[in-house]
């Protein structure tokens, strides 16, 4: 005898209250869950598996849209199609058609607006728009990320890799970091058309092997003691923004933001905020006596708590600012080249070890194993480093006693 069909009716669904499964027929529930909730499920077995297929919630879903939906998930087992699966592999079409539809700059502005958050200052966001604007985008800016192959990425990065190596290199990074983001967002598949390792490198030559690296043009340590004796007869500002960072090795910017709670002049201690360096870890700076007394000197400019404010609108005083004075000296000279001076009467005036300097310069130790073992930060032995560089600095007859 067959099992009767349409057993429920609209009315009687809308008052089931009790939790349970309840028939109407051909493999079609309603299901009613512990909290009242409803929704059409339909049953049915595959090689003798129990499979249950939701078909959307009442009453959203009507009796007879159910019905319809049950039906024709019949069918399609009646052929040998698993209704489940038919409906996971319709989704996957679907997504993989809409992704489709998603082009490279789609990608790219999600990228950096999901990314700049994280990135130290807005100039990084303005870098990665521009190069993309200038460079990408005018050839699979409007192209569907899918369709960007090793071919276009070639047209893009070709013309510029010898002329503007830097340019290009940053270029392909950013192509790669699209891509990587859009493959995992699934809006493409297969592999990053813009990977160099095991990829681009064997099309591409190296570029270290064709940048012409630019130093910064940095004083001869010999020449350091006149020129901060020079800097010594100017009160202004700029000048001790210049003595404060000669004094402390550290990078103009890092130095120009300072501020006094940053200041312990008890421990006689500088600490910059992992959020102002360069590697975003916090840096302790030992203050010589001289530092201090440029600090002491620097009070009739503090504003707030900024040590070097600017002028005007400006927070802080400007780059510009110190270079102005820096060529005043000597015109080919430049701000940052002062860290370079200090690295070089490190290596060659004193015997403090290599990574005494490193540290004291805020970098990190390239070497893996050097870097696993050097927990600390070497700050006893820095202190007496930055103060013979300070007496270096202030008197040019004093020569740097060698430690170890």
């Amino acid at each position: 005898m067959a099992k009767a069909i349409n057993r429920l009716t609209a009315l009687k669904a809308g008052k089931l209250n009790k939790p349970g499964f309840y028939f109407d027929g051909n493999g079609l529930y309603l299901q009613v869950s512990p909290t009242c909730s409803k929704s059409w499920v339909f049953r049915y077995k595959v090689e003798g598996r129990q499979r249950k297929q939701g078909l959307g919630s009442f009453p959203d879903v009507s009796l007879e849209r159910a019905r319809q939906k049950a039906a024709a998930s019949r069918e399609l087992k009646r052929t040998g199609i698993d209704p489940i699966d038919s409906k996971k592999e319709e989704r996957a079409r679907e997504k993989l058609a809409a992704a489709k539809g998603v082009t490279f700059r789609q990608c790219a502005v999600k990228y950096i607006d999901s990314h700049k958050a994280g990135w130290k200052n807005r100039k990084h966001e303005a870098q990665w728009r521009n190069t993309l604007s200038e460079y990408a985008y005018p050839l699979i800016g409007d192209l569907p990320i899918q369709s960007v192959d090793v071919g276009l990425v070639l047209q893009i990065l070709e013309p510029i890799w010898i002329k503007k190596t830097e340019t290009a290199t940053r270029v392909r990074q950013r192509i790669e970091n699209i891509c990587d983001w859009a493959k995992a967002r699934e809006y493409r598949e297969g592999e990053n058309p813009a990977r160099w390792k095991g990829h681009l490198d064997n099309l591409l030559p190296n570029p270290t092997k064709i940048k012409k690296v630019k130093h910064f043009v940095a004083l001869h340590y010999s020449d350091m003691p006149d020129f901060y004796d020079w800097l010594e007869k100017n009160d202004s500002l700029s000048a001790k923004a210049l003595q404060f960072i000669i004094l402390t090795a550290t990078r103009n910017g890092e130095a120009r933001r300072a501020t006094t709670d940053e200041i312990d002049l008890a421990k006689c201690l500088w600490v910059i905020p992992d959020e102002r360096m360069k590697a975003s870890r916090t840096h302790r700076v030992p203050l010589s006596k001289t530092a201090l007394r440029v600090l002491k000197e620097a009070k009739l400019f503090i504003k707030d708590s900024r040590i070097f404010p600017g002028q005007g609108n400006a927070e802080f005083i400007s780059e510009t600012a110190l270079l102005s004075v820096v060529k005043q000296y000597r015109k080919d000279l430049t701000v940052h080249g002062f860290r370079s001076t200090f690295r070089d009467w490190c290596a060659e005036v004193t015997t403090y070890p290599r990574e005494v300097a490193e540290v004291a310069l805020a970098h990190s130790l390239k070497d893996a194993t050097e870097a696993a073992y050097q927990r600390g930060d070497l700050l006893e032995k820095r202190a007496g480093l930055m103060d013979e560089w300070a007496k270096f600095c202030t008197n040019p007859l004093t020569t740097a006693k060698s430690h170890q």
